[in-house]
């Protein structure tokens, strides 16, 4: 079904004065991002914004002719199931910059549903505006991650510099300054998107800098990508006489962040005889940009390093045309052999940053394929078995076996069933998945194949989060190659399977990473979690039997298949069993993924791995599993990381994110934060976790200042044990769990 021509018309509801064709409105209000979804007040410092006016005193002139032909002209042709709906309001939003009144009713006549469903669901919506902002969004991240290295205090400069709080616009309408929670960027905060663009390590004067380029970029109506300095741009080295070396440098969103474009483009405009290859990172962002040099051709081991290369090194890297040596001074040497990573055991990562990730040759080349193609000759009881044999656990954060879910979707009676890949990868201090689909994409796709083998799927939906731009480009580019190549389609690799795999973006909404506001999200409505049973692996997407799985989940599949299940149970301890590729953020000195069997403990990860903090002074607190996650005192870091003595402590793994926090660390503001996150991101379904969390916030700030201290001690101990016993889902189940922590840990500092 198709989107019927409309006349273009004024909405009936269309109010305010007329002139020169136009409506004005006056009295429009920017509501912070995400505070209108918010279910209820939340008063944490950190998360209160103030809607201000998004443009100051000027009306906004409004052509609804205009607007309702473009929607005409944009949704012409466009399919209208239910599917679509989420889709259809983000092109809206693309177009015009917000969802407008007479786009809401144009959208409900389309779809056939009522003007209140459409606005329900972009009220609910964080990326969703219903009312125009500044023409350029400056995002802050405000997670954990970048707390732990100071982004309250470029929040700060931030709101003096530009004269604008967190959830409104500057005086002159320019700018829109807001909050996010999370860019994946985790291990070089304080992190800063502006536009598409993410930034890391940023400073405020480095922030005052991005803003002023983008308000000139604007003005201008020009791109300003990678700019090399000027010297860079006007060499006129000696072309090499040797054989085309190939120079990596990765384009990875965390790499781009810290200027890997412009070393890129620095490289290029030297002229030289290479081949620039952008790979993918290798996940250890302390040493972006990483430039790869291959000494002996094809061969991988012959890499060099050079690490934190600049624009403006460039030209001294590759003095007189030659290629760097192992000798030179930025040089790390050979990479595979840097400890960081040689003490690694990658399985699931094996490829990352080795391989061009657009390139299936490549893929093919280092082992890519071996998975799906013994699949193909396998039954789908199998498949499924040696799922079951590997012992592999939802990486997602429940860690519920994945090979019982699988068999649960395979002995389903249904006709219509469906893989759906979580990637709303949300929870601060976790990257892990943005890092596999940009730097070895076609691994995820091959798995989410091999799942649709094993339970007889032929369809696939990818959730993959609106905060990460550049990954939603690479697995839009990614599907499109694996759709070229026969590997998704009617046929897939020549075999009597069909298997598709459509590509959807979230919303900017933390509670759809849980697996049934994500089918709801999927199916065109509002995020809000579903009551289980019925569990999605028998009624999940649009009714059928559903395998959900997390990004890290459906990766590690191809391997399991091509090496065989008890090959992968090999790794680990008791029920933990394979590799868990832990993500080192926070004030940490050396951060990235580093892939390991389960059993390290956290000192050993953090000290050996990490190198302790970037501050060099003292850790203080350490938590894991992402915002909902235990902060862990000293005197628990020698807990194995594994499910069960994690859980035996009062902690939980999740999604394998590390935040590290050293001793200037105010325990009970982290706690606070955890409650007005939770407020914050609440679906508002369930009274314990809409109404709950919002009440701890208050008794928190009432403990802080010193309010009847043990009466609201205990008082916040029962809203602890409400939310963790009446909760629906874990969001509201887990939030306590950071608040208990600092109550039993740090109780001084609450």
């Amino acid at each position: 079904m198709c989107c019927p021509v409309f006349a273009c018309r004024s909405p009936r509801w269309s109010t305010g004065r007329r002139h020169n064709g136009a409506r004005y409105a006056r009295g429009n209000f920017c509501l912070p991002r995400g505070s209108r979804r918010s279910r209820c007040a939340v008063t944490s410092p950190l998360m209160q914004q103030t809607p201000t006016s998004s443009t100051g005193d000027r009306p906004i002139p409004v052509d609804v002719e205009h607007e309702l032909a473009t929607l005409q002209a944009l949704l012409d042709g466009t399919p209208t199931e239910a599917e679509y709906l989420l889709p259809v309001l983000q092109q809206v939003q693309r177009q015009f910059g917000y969802v407008s009144p007479a786009a809401i009713r144009f959208v409900a006549e389309a779809f056939n549903r009522s003007r209140a469903e459409v606005y329900g669901v972009v009220s609910f919506y964080h990326d969703l505006r219903e009312q125009p902002v500044g023409d350029i969004v400056v995002q802050l991240c405000m997670a954990e991650a970048c707390q732990a290295v100071g982004c309250r205090e470029l929040a700060r400069h931030a709101e003096s510099s530009l004269g604008a709080t967190l959830g409104s616009t500057t005086p002159d309408g320019r700018v829109q300054l807001e909050a996010v929670y999370c860019l994946g960027n985790c291990a070089l905060g304080p992190s800063v998107r502006v536009g598409d663009a993410v930034y890391g390590s940023v400073t405020g004067e480095r922030l005052t800098t991005l803003v002023s380029d983008a308000v000139r970029a604007a003005r201008d109506d020009a791109r300003d990508d990678a700019r090399p300095v000027a010297d860079v741009l006007q060499a006129t080295l000696a072309k090499v006489g040797h054989p085309r070396v190939r120079v990596f440098v990765p384009n990875d969103t965390a790499a781009r962040s810290v200027g890997a474009d412009a070393v890129a483009s620095a490289i290029e405009a030297l002229g030289l005889d290479i081949d620039v290859v952008r790979n993918g990172s290798r996940g250890a962002y302390w040493l972006e940009p990483l430039v790869e040099i291959e000494t002996a051709i094809g061969d991988v081991e012959s890499r060099v390093g050079f690490a934190n290369i600049t624009a403006e090194q460039v030209v001294a890297l590759f003095a007189d045309g030659q290629m760097p040596s192992a000798a030179h001074p930025l040089s790390v040497g050979l990479v595979h052999e840097i400890p960081w990573l040689r003490d690694q055991h990658r399985l699931t990562f094996r490829r990352a940053g080795v391989i061009d990730p657009l390139s299936l040759s490549d893929y093919r080349l280092h082992g890519g394929m071996a998975g799906l193609e013994q699949a193909l000759t396998m039954t789908a009881q199998a498949i499924v078995d040696e799922v079951k044999t590997s012992g592999l656990r939802g990486r997602g954060g429940a860690a519920f076996p994945a090979g019982i879910k699988w068999q649960t979707v395979l002995n389903a009676e249904s006709t219509t069933k469906y893989i759906v890949c979580n990637a709303d990868e949300g929870d601060s201090g976790t990257f892990a998945d943005r890092l596999l689909m940009e730097a070895d994409p076609f691994q995820l796709v091959e798995g989410m194949v091999i799942a649709g083998l094993a339970v007889g799927a032929t369809r696939g939906f990818l959730y993959l989060r609106s905060e990460y731009p550049h990954t939603i480009h690479v697995m839009t580019r990614a599907l499109q190659i694996a759709r070229d190549a026969g590997l998704l389609g009617p046929s897939v690799m020549g075999s009597p399977h069909a298997f598709e795999i459509a590509l959807r973006v979230g919303g900017g909404s933390y509670i759809c990473g849980e697996e049934t506001a994500l089918l709801e999200s999927l199916e065109g409505k509002r995020g809000v979690v579903r009551a289980k049973p019925p569990l999605p692996a028998l009624a999940g997407l649009f009714g059928q039997p559903t395998v959900v799985n997390n990004v890290l989940s459906l990766a590690a599949v191809p391997g399991i298949v091509a090496h065989g299940g008890a090959h992968y149970a090999g790794f680990g301890i008791n029920r933990s069993t394979g590799t868990m590729p832990f993500q080192l953020g926070g004030n940490v000195l050396r951060g990235g993924v580093v892939e390991v069997p389960f059993g390290i403990t956290l000192d050993d990860l953090v000290t050996r791995f990490g190198g302790g903090t970037s501050s060099t002074r003292p850790i203080k607190a350490i938590q894991v599993g992402g915002p909902l996650g235990a902060y862990l005192p000293a005197s628990q870091w020698t807990t194995p990381l594994c499910y069960e003595q994690f859980a035996a402590i009062g902690a939980m793994l999740g999604h394998g994110g590390v935040v590290v926090f050293d001793d200037t660390a105010d325990m009970g503001e982290q706690a606070e934060f955890a409650m007005a996150f939770c407020a914050h991101e609440s679906c508002g379904k369930c009274t314990p976790c809409r109404i709950g969390s919002t009440r701890a916030v208050e008794v928190i700030g009432r403990i802080r200042r010193g309010e009847a201290k043990r009466k609201n001690w205990e008082l916040l101990d029962e809203l602890c044990e409400t939310m963790e016993l009446g909760s629906l889902c874990a969001l509201g189940g887990l939030a306590p769990m950071p608040v208990r922590s600092v109550m039993k840990h740090f109780a001084g500092e609450l």
